[in-house]
């Protein structure tokens, strides 16, 4: 399993979602209802539903991770200089991630709790996406005074497993990549002209 500097990787996770955050206030939330809800088949997803998929999420996990940040900063848990990421929390990300070409590795179907059912107003919810993914930073900064191999999370999709700190950020912010880039193409379906977004890019990796 990879094994990262703690420090290192944190910061790395930070960048990306600095870069998600500026994407959703310089670009996203300049463009009009119509286009950010466009969807080119009944059956596909508008950029609108993929952030409401993102948000769902978000709702479910950043408030669990908060928790669980300061349940160990009160226990006065301290930091280790690596992480190193479980099994199967490494295989969640993997499977998030797409290939070269944006293209996803593996198409998978949203669990139901987190399947969009409608269109709602785009405003509130890329100023949702916004909220969460400045939430996401200040718990990644923070993630730097705990263990990120002792703080475990549940999953949303079974309760009663639980994945490591680091290994949930690394799933959270790849799985966030892998819906941003499917809103950037429906977004250029639409014909919205966009930045690209650069690839995923973890660093403090040390060892496979």
């Amino acid at each position: 399993m990879p094994v990262y500097l703690s420090q290192t990787l944190t910061d790395s996770l930070i960048d990306q979602t600095d870069a998600f955050l500026n994407k959703a206030v310089s670009e996203w939330q300049m463009l009009p209802h119509h286009q950010f809800a466009y969807k080119t088949s009944p059956e596909k997803w508008s950029a609108n539903q993929c952030l409401m998929h993102l948000n769902s999420y978000g709702r479910y996990y950043l408030p669990k991770i908060e928790k669980a940040i300061e349940d160990a900063i009160q226990q006065q848990q301290q930091p280790a200089i690596r992480f190193t990421a479980g099994w199967l929390g490494n295989y969640f990300t993997q499977m998030m991630l797409p290939k070269e070409t944006g293209v996803p590795a593996k198409k998978m179907s949203a669990p139901k709790e987190h399947t969009p059912k409608s269109n709602e107003d785009s405003y509130a919810v890329i100023a949702e996406f916004i909220e969460q993914q400045e939430k996401l930073l200040r718990l990644l900064r923070k993630a730097k005074q705990v263990d990120l191999n002792k703080v475990r999370i549940p999953i949303s999709i079974a309760t009663f497993i639980k994945l490591k700190l680091g290994d949930i950020f690394l799933f959270l912010i790849a799985h966030n990549y892998r819906h941003i880039l499917q809103a950037e193409r429906a977004l250029q379906n639409a014909g919205v002209p966009l930045k690209k977004l650069d690839g995923f890019a973890v660093r403090g990796e040390m060892m496979k």
